[in-house]
């Protein structure tokens, strides 16, 4: 049986960004309350996780905006930014969701797990190494791959980034580096205004940044072209040792916030791909962690979707796997992509 790891815990619950925000205490609590259910629960494994201390976070950012953000503890309000703000308990649930991916990448590298996904709030890809933006205050998963890299010896790591908007703060944590490829598939132009086809990277990173821009109305078919055209071939000659997911299931059809058309037998054919990759690549190595997402029902259906396949179900079913898997989308920023990075990938 796999043994999946669900990193939850309930202080993430307590970050709250103010009456009305969609990134609300909500878009977890409807999930917690479905793990809750005996016959749900028996099928993952809940390990225990520590905040990071600051020296990790201080992996990806500047001791200024650590501070920033610390100093917010025990305030009822903080704005950091137009749109990000916290809570008395912000800071202490943004350092434990740093502690779930760091946390979760030793556990996989010890084999104690198999796959896992961290339920954690905020989210982080937005977080930038000196800003806190986009309702995000530290980079949770950017820290994870400098875990991975420098204190867990890994030379080559993967991000896989599907969130509705682009993760500007991960792209620019590792520009420059080939020990991290960045694989983004975002709406654009749109919230950061980051991400175009021919950000590629610089110096030793060059190559090591693909962003695929996408236009609204996509769904399921359109996503499932491009991780087979693009993601798996680029991944098969990257060999990462370690694949690390921001799952943004803002890329839901009915979400508010944006205009992608993914249902939940899209999101489990995508994490179906990224399964598969893993295997073939990084022993199974492989890590999701939450993102944005502000339908509850619909984020609810796409994260229960995703723990269905990382657990070992088989989803979506065979003839709508086919049928995604054959491919035959139209889809014009597919040879925008090649055009961009022929030169660095053979795609």
């Amino acid at each position: 049986m796999t043994k999946t790891a669900i990193l939850q815990d309930k202080l993430f619950l307590e970050h709250n960004p103010g009456y009305g925000h969609v990134e609300s205490p909500d878009r977890l609590r409807v999930i917690y309350d479905m793990l809750e259910k005996p016959e749900v629960r028996k099928q993952f494994v809940f390990p225990q996780f520590s905040p990071a201390p600051r020296e990790i976070i201080a992996l990806n950012h500047t001791e200024t905006l650590i501070d920033q953000v610390a100093a917010t503890a025990d305030q009822a309000f903080a704005a950091l930014d137009g749109d990000t703000s916290t809570s008395p308990r912000s800071y202490d649930a943004a350092c434990l969701a740093v502690g779930a991916l760091t946390d979760g990448v030793k556990l996989l590298l010890a084999n104690e797990i198999d796959n896992g996904f961290a339920l954690v709030r905020p989210p982080g890809h937005h977080a930038e190494k000196d800003r806190a933006m986009g309702f995000c205050l530290f980079n949770n998963i950017a820290i994870g791959a400098h875990y991975a890299i420098e204190k867990m010896g890994l030379k080559r790591v993967l991000i896989v980034d599907w969130d509705l908007h682009h993760g500007n703060g991960t792209q620019h944590s590792f520009y420059d580096t080939d020990k991290v490829l960045y694989f983004s598939t975002h709406q654009y132009p749109y919230y950061p205004g980051s991400g175009a086809v021919s950000e590629l990277g610089r110096g030793d990173g060059q190559g090591y940044t693909v962003n695929v821009p996408l236009s609204g109305g996509l769904g399921d078919a359109q996503y499932a072209r491009i991780f087979n055209e693009i993601l798996v071939p680029v991944a098969r000659q990257y060999q990462p040792e370690l694949i690390l997911v921001s799952a943004g299931f803002d890329i839901a059809m009915g979400d508010p916030l944006g205009a992608m058309q993914v249902t939940s037998e899209g999101f489990a054919y995508l994490a179906r791909v990224l399964c598969g990759l893993a295997a073939e690549l990084c022993e199974g190595r492989l890590l999701f962690t939450l993102e944005g997402g502000y339908n509850l029902k619909a984020q609810l259906n796409g994260v229960l979707a995703v723990l269905t396949v990382l657990q070992g179900g088989d989803y979506p079913q065979k003839e709508v796997y086919d049928q995604l898997a054959a491919g035959d989308a139209p889809l014009m920023v597919l040879q925008q992509v090649r055009n961009e990075l022929g030169s660095f990938w053979n795609i």
